[in-house]
């Protein structure tokens, strides 16, 4: 009995084009769904922070809310008891928003 031993035919590597379209296309959906919307954020943000004036009320990451009364390059004092006087000096970048006067009035609601 001679066998002869014949080599297992390898499957053909498919064709690449599926993956890479499919790869591509995971790339577009977490970017106009993640990436792209934070970036508008943080532009927004920015802005936000570039604008400040004297006078604004703002609310700052850790939840502190106060008046600006001056502002530096980086940095802002802020005026966080009226009937004191106490300020905090901050720096801009600690800014979460800017608040309005209809935001005040449903805080002390």
């Amino acid at each position: 009995m001679n066998h002869v031993m014949l080599p297992l035919a390898q499957p053909a590597p498919g064709s690449p084009v599926p993956l890479i379209l499919f790869m591509v296309g995971i790339f577009a959906v977490f970017y106009f769904l993640m990436i792209r919307p934070q970036k508008q954020k943080e532009k927004q943000r920015r802005e936000t922070i570039a604008q400040l004036k004297k006078g604004d009320r703002v609310v700052t990451i850790g939840g502190i809310h106060g008046e600006v009364v001056g502002l530096k390059e980086r940095t802002m004092i802020i005026k966080v008891d009226p009937d004191s006087g106490a300020t905090l000096k901050m720096n801009r970048s600690a800014v979460h928003r800017v608040v309005g006067d209809e935001d005040d009035a449903t805080d002390e609601e």
